[in-house]
């Protein structure tokens, strides 16, 4: 008597709560069976006797792996140990995970009086087998005692649901969410159902969006499950193709999207709800509140401050005035207030006077002054988004909403990452003469990602093409429409665009490159535009993630602009030589002759004898020591003397070993260290240290930004011993490396090298790029195929 439960796993015509459903009627089935079998075949009412499934079983939210959580309940039955053997140890054969236990009805109250798990489950006891009488008994009554005790419940509750999302983080913004115990998960929708069952909680509608919003995430969840045969709830990044195909999605795109769109969902329903009836709250007579609700105070036109909340006030006209939403969100950012929920289906569900085109000055500064304020805006244009308020102000929002990033580097949607780009700009304001054209820049910056078209710029944002021409021509309609002058569209515009510019040259490019000072001078061509592209640069790092920018990355940005100011400000061109390398200290003590090596302070410098493969031998030697490579320079003598250069960081200790380092260079350049093997024990050693999608490696030059080298671009997975395969390979072709920058882009590396040939010169033979590309992307894949 097995349970079959085979044909339901291949049944592709089910998901979700239709599968969980299913499967849970064929355990059902099964177990009155096996249930028949221990009584010894008495009636099913009979025998003070009764099987009860709890916890998600209980709900018939049974999915491919779930635990079966049963309550044998009886009543003072002597024989009730031996009858629940005959039952578990079946259970136990068809390898199935078991959550049992054996209790008379008092007994099982008693326990969950003191244990929230117990007293959360037995809220979904449902009767399976046996007398259900007794299962009735046991839910009623467990249902009594927690609205009862609903003060005390919630207060744990709460906390539960703030210790797990600590734990767990948020679905909407993790590479492989947590889709049960994540932020905006299975469980907080569970959590906010057992609030409301202790005290009316949920507002009107949220069961129906919940509702919705749960369905994605458990198809997604049972569809993990079938797929990898395991107890999983994380949706990896190697299985989520798989599951968008189970579900009918294009891509895995189309998935994330709508699984970050869910969970932005719930997790704004189970904050507004926490926040509205928190456990400070509960049993307070609904009186009160209503008192509370009654001292006003005037925020702006037809804006109050009501029960500690931005609202509408009873006289506001929202059918005739088009700033309404705006008011009401500028004046809630700016008091550090939460939107009142019956404003927000207010705004979102009346007929509001739509905006001038081109926006009146008054909605132009509320928009600016929203902006402004920062961290505190986030919540509201979110909260007037989930409602549906925020795309009347901006409909370009709708092709950005949810949007996820795959990959490390970036930790937000898009949405979100542009209003945190935006709250950052706000606190950089005191920077720029502009302010207000630095915060809608940061708003704007990224804001045709989702209409982008083609292979893409360089940020793999959603599925994005060429979302830097779809943002600036977006950039463009928009700041037109909100009534900006032709020269302001024009400096959003520029900014849109070169948005990148300033981190991608100061961490890819030779800052002692005349050349590439005036490329940048040359793009944005006032000191304004130079300022305002500064403080964006900052704001949109700080918003992308902590590895996007650190102290080496602003000292970087900031000499890059400094630099081009000076150019502007008419300075002339900078001459090489003008970042200090070398020094004239350098050279004097190069030309010694003697060969010294420096390792201390995150710098590690080399003189010596020049000869192939020098700079990859170094590398290959930081990269058995541990050490990261930020930048690298080398500089070499017309009588045969080299100088490199290495700034380095050490990502796992306090304390770099600086002796064994400098020893460890000695002996590699003396002959004596075996180098290559290993760096390639090494990276067989420390193969997958970072978390990410794999991406291809790639190979791009440029003969334009300098005018004496050629710059190779290089994209690759991190690992150990990128750099020394890179400049190895470069060695073999007896290129000369002149300078070099790298930096980590969460799992991604991206080097830029200035090489010239053995005669000096730049790489202008069509051939020999070819034979260069060849020579990297193998070397890259030798390192890739260790371990």
């Amino acid at each position: 008597m097995g349970l079959e439960r085979a044909p339901l796993l291949a049944d592709d015509a089910l998901r979700g709560s239709a599968w969980c459903r299913a499967h849970s009627d064929l355990v059902d089935d099964w177990l009155r069976l096996v249930f028949g079998d221990a009584v010894g075949g008495a009636a099913p009412g009979e025998g003070g006797l009764a099987l009860v499934a709890v916890g998600g079983y209980g709900r018939a939210e049974l999915a491919p792996q779930s635990d079966i959580d049963v309550i044998l309940v009886h009543d003072r039955r002597r024989d009730v140990a031996a009858v629940a053997n005959r039952i578990w140890y079946p259970i136990w054969d068809e390898g199935l995970k078991l959550g049992h236990s054996v209790a008379s009805v008092a007994e099982a109250l008693d326990v969950a009086a003191n244990d929230l798990d117990s007293a959360t489950s037995l809220l979904s006891a449902r009767h399976v087998a046996g007398d259900p009488s007794l299962a009735d008994r046991l839910r009623d009554e467990a249902h009594r005692r927690w609205q009862r005790a609903g003060r005390n419940w919630l207060t744990q509750l709460r906390a539960r649901v703030d210790q797990r999302h600590a734990s767990a983080g948020e679905i909407a913004f993790a590479l492989e969410p947590d889709l049960k115990d994540g932020r905006g998960g299975l469980r907080d929708v569970h959590s906010l159902h057992w609030a409301d069952a202790a005290k009316p909680a949920l507002s009107e509608g949220d069961a129906d969006e919940l509702a919705l919003a749960y369905e994605v995430l458990l198809d997604g969840r049972v569809a993990l499950q079938r797929a990898t045969g395991k107890s999983a709830n994380a949706l990896g990044l190697a299985i989520q193709p798989v599951v968008a195909a189970a579900l009918g999605d294009a891509d895995r795109h189309e998935l994330m999207t709508r699984v970050a769109a869910a969970a932005r969902t719930i997790a704004w329903i189970s904050d507004d709800t926490w926040r509205r009836v928190g456990a400070a709250d509960v049993g307070k007579p609904r009186l009160s509140r209503l008192m509370a609700r009654q001292t006003l105070q005037p925020l702006a036109p037809g804006v109050v401050r009501r029960g500690g909340e931005a609202a509408l006030s009873d006289d506001a006209d929202v059918a005739s005035d088009p700033l309404v939403i705006l008011r009401v969100a500028e004046a809630a950012a700016a008091n550090g207030l939460a939107i009142e929920r019956q404003t927000l289906e207010r705004l979102a569900r009346q007929a509001v006077a739509p905006l001038p085109v081109p926006w009146p000055d008054e909605a132009r500064a509320l928009f600016v002054s929203l902006l402004s304020a920062g961290a505190a805006a986030i919540g509201v244009i979110e909260s007037l988004d989930q409602r549906g308020a925020w795309p009347r102000v901006l409909p370009e929002w709708d092709s950005v909403r949810s949007l996820p990033q795959f990959d490390a580097y970036h930790r937000y949607t898009v949405d979100r990452h542009l209003l945190e780009t935006a709250a950052h700009a706000a606190a950089l304001a005191s920077r720029v003469e502009r302010a207000d054209l630095l915060v809608v820049a940061a708003l704007l910056h990224d804001i045709g990602i989702g209409n982008g078209n083609g292979k893409g710029t360089g940020k793999d944002k959603g599925r994005a093409g060429d979302h830097l021409g779809a943002s600036v021509s977006t950039t463009r309609s928009t700041a037109a429409r909100m009534g900006f002058g032709a020269g302001d569209v024009d400096t959003l515009a520029c900014l849109v665009e070169h948005h990148l510019l300033l981190a991608d040259v100061a961490t890819r490019r030779d800052l002692d490159d005349p050349a590439t000072i005036g490329r940048v001078a040359g793009a944005l061509g006032t000191i304004e535009r130079l300022h305002l592209l500064a403080a964006l640069t900052e704001a949109d790092s700080l918003a992308t993630g902590p590895s996007a920018w650190g102290q080496w990355k602003a000292k970087a940005v900031a000499q890059l602009v400094e630099r081009v100011a000076a150019l502007l400000d008419g300075g002339g061109p900078v001459g090489p030589g003008r970042n200090g390398f070398p020094t004239p200290s350098q050279l004097a003590r190069l030309a010694v002759g003697d060969q010294v090596v420096s390792a201390h302070d995150d710098v590690v410098s080399v003189m010596t004898n020049d000869r192939p493969g020098l700079f990859s031998r170094v590398a290959g030697v930081l990269a058995l020591n541990g050490l990261d490579v930020l930048a690298a320079a080398a500089y070499s003598s017309e009588d045969g003397r080299a100088l490199n250069e290495f700034r380095v960081i050490d990502p796992f200790r306090t304390e770099t070993p600086w002796s064994k380092v400098q020893a460890d260079i000695e002996q590699a350049l003396s002959g004596r260290l075996a180098v290559q093997a290993r760096v390639a024990e090494r990276a067989r050693t420390y193969r997958g240290r970072h978390a990410g999608p794999l991406a291809e490696a790639s190979v791009a030059f440029d003969n334009e930004v300098s005018a004496d080298a050629t710059v190779i671009d290089v994209h690759a997975h991190d690992a150990v011993g990128v750099l020394y395969a890179i400049t190895r390979a470069l060695a073999d072709l007896d290129l000369d490396i002149r300078s070099a920058k790298v930096q980590t882009l969460g799992s991604q590396v991206v080097d830029a090298f200035y090489v010239r040939d053995a005669d000096g010169k730049k790489l202008t033979d069509p051939m020999a790029l070819v034979e260069v590309e060849r020579a990297i992307l193998h070397s890259l894949a030798s390192l890739a195929s260790l371990g």
